[in-house]
């Protein structure tokens, strides 16, 4: 397949990538989290075409991304007022909201679920597209399953040139991690950490819980109430690993961990935050950002990952899992199969 690349400054792109999208096609198309793999979110047949091109499981669901509120109850049933305090206040913005499906959703989208993730985009780029497109559009990363989360163009080109029809490329991500999911189907649960926090929701609708599956894996036949949470995800061909403690212990076990495998050969690089980044003398490291503002590390992540995919470790760092130091380790935990040392 010719992969289109396409620029997002020019006009004439919007239409091209619309057109494709109406047609049955797939376009990747950037979000202020990460880029995504877009599909007509109404056709079945087009949004099958994104678990082939991405070699994603079909039982793990999608998200639909609309222009507006309007767009999205058209997708939902028996719409909870929960929903309308949170978009009114956050969309557009990285939340997906979890409610029971119309019947107008296929399937495919919901990996087989009566239940439907939606949210509102803020990228200009991404509305724009949604609109000259007429429909939802389906979309999870635009990357190879498994693999780290795609933040700039040229890591969508690294993964899906020749496997879809057009990329259409605008930078880098503003945040670099994928939105917060909470179902809202029973009691409000955040099945995925983001930029949007449980305290930020809370504020608008009270108590909310955080699901057990953002910090260990789903048991054998469970089923994923959301992307991102049944598989092993963001993963470098690298190993990564994790290290917990204070920042005495966490920088004893990573020089260990770093000087033993440099010793037997092997290519090491700490991703380290910029308050521990003299810790560690003259050994390899990423500064990632600062653990006093775990968005700024998050940000960094899914690009460290790919930057060093072909060394053998990848020797991280952990954060406070609270507030937006839990979407960091949520994508950190999953990198590395939930073992931390």
């Amino acid at each position: 397949m010719n992969t289109l690349i396409l620029d997002a400054k020019q006009e004439q792109s919007y239409k091209v990538c619309s057109d494709i999208i109406r047609s049955g096609g797939l376009v990747a198309f950037p979000t202020e989290t990460v880029y995504g793999l877009g599909a007509n979110g109404f056709c079945e047949n087009a949004v099958k075409k994104i678990f082939e091109a991405k070699g994603r499981p079909s039982d793990n669901p999608l998200i639909l991304h609309v222009e507006s509120i309007a767009q999205a109850e058209k997708l939902y049933r028996d719409i909870p007022q929960s929903f309308y305090k949170l978009a009114e206040v956050f969309w557009p913005a990285p939340l997906t909201i979890i409610c029971k499906k119309a019947s107008c959703v296929p399937d495919a989208v919901s990996g087989g679920l009566d239940t439907v993730a939606v949210r509102m985009p803020s990228d200009k780029h991404a509305l724009r597209l949604i609109h000259e497109s007429g429909v939802p559009i389906a979309a999870p990363s635009a990357n190879l399953s498994g693999k780290p989360s795609p933040t700039r163009a040229e890591h969508v080109i690294q993964d899906m040139q020749g496997r879809i029809d057009a990329i259409l490329c605008a930078g880098d991500c503003k945040y670099g991690v994928e939105s917060t999911v909470i179902s809202l189907v029973n009691l409000p649960t955040i099945l995925r950490p983001g930029i949007i926090t449980p305290h930020m929701i809370s504020a608008v609708i009270g108590e909310v819980q955080i699901s057990k599956s953002v910090f260990s894996p789903l048991h054998e036949g469970e089923l994923a109430p959301s992307p991102g949470m049944k598989y092993k995800h963001y993963s470098p061909d690298a190993e990564v690993m994790a290290f917990s403690g204070n920042a005495d212990e966490m920088r004893a076990k990573i020089c260990s961990a770093y000087d033993m495998n440099c010793v037997n050969k092997m290519k090491c690089i700490i991703l380290a935050s910029a308050e521990t980044a003299h810790l560690y003398g003259d050994r390899q490291l990423e500064i990632m950002g600062s653990a006093k503002a775990p968005e700024s590390m998050c940000s960094s992540l899914f690009a460290a990952f790919r930057k060093y995919n072909e060394y053998d470790y990848i020797l991280c760092e952990t954060l406070a899992d609270e507030e937006l130091g839990l979407a960091y380790m949520n994508r950190l935990l999953r990198a590395c199969g939930f073992l931390v040392l």
